[in-house]
């Protein structure tokens, strides 16, 4: 086991190197400046500032420095926040998004496992298809379709919850339902089909012989096999559910990580966007090797 998590510490490090690779040269490829926002600068002006963020060097050049400086954790100043590093922005944003994602991945596991075992109890019959027919449309439905039309419903016409901003929890109510929605949708499928692939095992049946309710049945013996195939979905999820948070938090005037990563994306503020970048893309690297260890709680036979 010991080996195991150290080597996929190890492949760990290449991975996010190809992902700063590749965000690195894709950013600098799009059209336009950090400094095209800026009024008509004399060309000496702008020299100098592109020499005080080193971007008359060469790519390659380029590329070697934000490495070497990323080994030492500087994700380097932002170019539009100027008095600001990438890693304060970073970390004034992180709360908010912390408490967004955390929210919305709570939501998500425990309505979707909840509509799954509640439909594969109930297999092929009215409330089963009904479940399965909601899933469907919450999956086709995108969270940046889905959050307008939550702020129309809930904000505009009915008046319940604010449209947007950061105050209190009630602000929080339509971002985290926005981004949770689609994911309740594929954990309940996940979870109705493993479930029902479960309760048709024998040492279910035995449970059931014994006299136990469903309940007793479902709790007791076969929720935790059930859970294996949602674990090992929970790292696609999370990549969803941070990739989601970038537009979900824009729409509701959030100060987030995924709203300057927009900002910093219009702006062309390269450092800032690598930064974004690098930080989720380490959180879910992170968050995958946890849900493979995962595995070893609900299935001992994944530590041989």
């Amino acid at each position: 086991m010991l080996r195991y998590t150290v080597l996929r510490l190890l492949g760990a490090v290449p991975t996010l190197l190809l992902l700063v690779t590749l965000a690195f040269f894709l950013i600098r490829a799009a059209p336009g400046g950090p400094f095209d926002a800026e009024k008509a600068l004399p060309p000496e002006i702008e020299a100098n500032l592109r020499a005080a963020y080193h971007l008359d060097e060469p790519l390659v050049q380029q590329f070697v420095r934000y490495v070497g400086n990323l080994t030492r954790g500087d994700f380097g100043p932002s170019f539009q926040y100027r008095d600001y590093t990438v890693t304060e922005l970073i970390a004034t944003g992180l709360p908010v998004s912390f408490r967004l994602g955390l929210a919305a991945m709570l939501l998500a596991v425990l309505g979707g496992v909840a509509a799954g075992t509640f439909a594969a109890m109930r297999r092929n019959r009215p409330a089963d298809h009904a479940v399965m027919a909601m899933a469907m449309t919450g999956i086709s439905i995108p969270n940046f379709v889905l959050a307008p039309v939550l702020i129309l419903l809930f904000a505009v016409h009915l008046g319940w919850l604010p449209a947007g901003g950061l105050g209190g929890p009630a602000h929080m109510v339509l971002p985290v339902i926005a981004l949770a929605l689609p994911q309740i949708a594929w954990i309940a499928r996940i979870t109705r089909g493993s479930m029902t692939e479960v309760l048709s095992s024998d040492f279910i049946r035995a449970a059931r012989a014994k006299g136990l309710s469903d309940s007793e049945v479902v709790i007791r013996h076969a929720l935790r096999p059930a859970m294996i195939p949602v674990v090992s979905y929970l790292g696609p999820a999370t990549a969803a559910v941070l990739t989601g948070s970038v537009v979900v938090e824009e729409i509701f005037g959030l100060p987030g990580i995924g709203r300057y990563f927009v900002q910093g994306a219009l702006n062309r503020d390269y450092t800032l966007v690598m930064g974004v970048v690098v930080f989720y893309g380490a959180v879910i690297i992170a968050l995958n090797f946890l849900v493979d260890l995962g595995y070893a709680v609900l299935d001992p036979k994944v530590r041989y």
